[in-house]
């Protein structure tokens, strides 16, 4: 049988815990300040409360505006949320200025993360770009160069946590390598980080598409290091082909450990011209077979698939070099998770909200990497937004208010329930929770 009448059941308790965890780590408070200026009633709701559910929204699976209301239908859970329309004037609201204050917002949000446990010791930024379809008229989008049709932004996200740093959103046809682009995300995400590059060592990742002589000059000036592909031409190729078997090394897995079956990587700074680059750039070259069913190039010679790129990091085993430029591909399943979790579907035909969107994107990212990061412990911690959303984000529980005080019980059985109960008890600001 199947009836109504269950009192104090709530679904989404693990979101919850992304709004507190926002509140202890004061974005809430500073996004509330930074859209403080466009409240034009004295009552209503506070715009920076609105930012902070929607991006809890988009981050428990939110794929437009209007999902807001998975949090407005639970005001017992999740308090008093503002209406589908109030959350788009918020969004209608925001302009570039705004979303400067916002940015300043997330960076004082991000540093008390930081000093919460984030902080990870070793900064890599990884700059790539991403296609975003767009299947009905809205501004700015265009065609682009795998003949689809919406956006072209280009991100920017920490390695070793996983946060969003910066975006910009630009035309589906935008170029990939367009210097002016980089430098500006470059910027934002550099104004992101806690850690000054004059003092810590921050370096910035960019694959073929996106190095450029400008991009690199740039770093310099701002004391950033950098690894970028090369795209390998004809002269280039040449070279490679050419390497002594005696210059090749054994390349080694991600973490260091252990050698590679098929990897190899050679140093051919010596035997090319860089002096359009900064001083100390190196030029490294890697090899491995391609993986099966892939398909081939016609630079893949004798069973060999070669990548070519240059940094201005000192380190003498270029192993561990060659080991740091294939990390960025990572940042492809970061990219693959921020589509997962609202970056797949822009939902206005106004490019200054979906500008907007954007950002409530990347604070949707930061909290469930601050959560990864602060609250969960094993498997959770390594996650991806869906199997965090089925284990935690969507769990189911009981509310019971007794002596002044509301506990949520979540569902008996459930088999990830003791791990909510805990990423509650390790918020910044909570001692424990029963």
């Amino acid at each position: 049988m199947v009836t109504t009448g269950g009192k104090g059941v709530v679904a989404h308790v693990g979101a919850r815990l992304l709004g507190e965890l926002a509140d202890d780590l004061g974005l809430t408070k500073q996004l509330s300040a930074a859209m403080a200026p466009t409240k034009v009633r004295q009552r209503g709701h506070d715009r920076g409360e609105v930012l902070v559910d929607l991006a809890v929204a988009v981050a428990d699976g939110a794929t437009t505006i209007s999902d807001l209301r998975v949090l407005a239908d639970q005001p017992e859970l999740f308090g008093e949320v503002a209406s589908v329309p109030t959350a788009w004037r918020t969004l209608e609201a925001i302009d570039v200025d705004l979303l400067e204050r916002i940015a300043d917002a997330r960076a004082e949000a991000r540093k008390a993360a930081w000093a919460a446990g984030m902080d990870p010791g070793f900064y890599v930024i990884d700059i790539d770009g991403t296609l975003v379809e767009a299947h009905s008229e809205k501004e700015e989008a265009a065609p682009t160069y795998k003949r689809g049709f919406g956006f072209y932004p280009l991100v920017a996200y920490l390695d070793a946590t996983g946060e969003a740093l910066a975006a910009l959103l630009r035309r589906g046809n935008a170029g990939s390598g367009t210097a002016v682009d980089h430098i500006c995300v470059l910027d934002a995400a550099l104004a992101q980080l806690p850690v000054d590059p004059a003092c810590q060592e921050v370096v910035v990742r960019t694959d073929s598409g996106g190095t450029s002589h400008d991009l690199v000059s740039a770093c310099r000036e701002r004391s950033v290091h950098f690894v970028g592909g090369v795209a390998m031409k004809a002269p280039l190729a040449r070279i490679v082909m050419d390497i002594p078997k005696r210059r090749w090394k054994t390349a080694v897995s991600a973490d260091g450990t252990e050698e590679r079956e098929t990897g190899e990587v050679a140093e051919v700074t010596d035997l090319v011209d860089l002096a359009r680059w900064p001083s100390g750039t190196r030029m490294i070259v890697r090899r491995e077979q391609p993986h099966p069913g892939a398909q081939l190039r016609f630079t893949d010679v004798e069973g060999y698939r070669y990548q070519v790129f240059v940094t201005d990091l000192a380190d003498a085993d270029v192993c561990y070099l060659e080991a740091l430029f294939r990390g960025r591909g990572r940042v492809e399943c970061a990219i693959r998770d921020a589509k997962d979790t609202g970056l797949a579907n822009l939902p206005s035909k106004s490019f200054a909200i979906n500008s907007a969107w954007l950002t409530v994107v990347l604070m949707a990212a930061d909290l469930l990497a601050w959560t990864k990061g602060l609250c969960l412990r094993g498997d959770l911690a390594r996650a991806e937004p869906k199997r965090l959303r089925y284990t935690l984000l969507h769990a189911a529980g009981l509310l019971v208010r007794s002596a002044r005080r509301t506990t949520v019980r979540i569902a008996e059985g459930w088999p990830w329930a003791d791990d909510l109960v805990a990423a509650f008890g390790r918020l910044p600001g909570w001692a424990t929770i029963t």
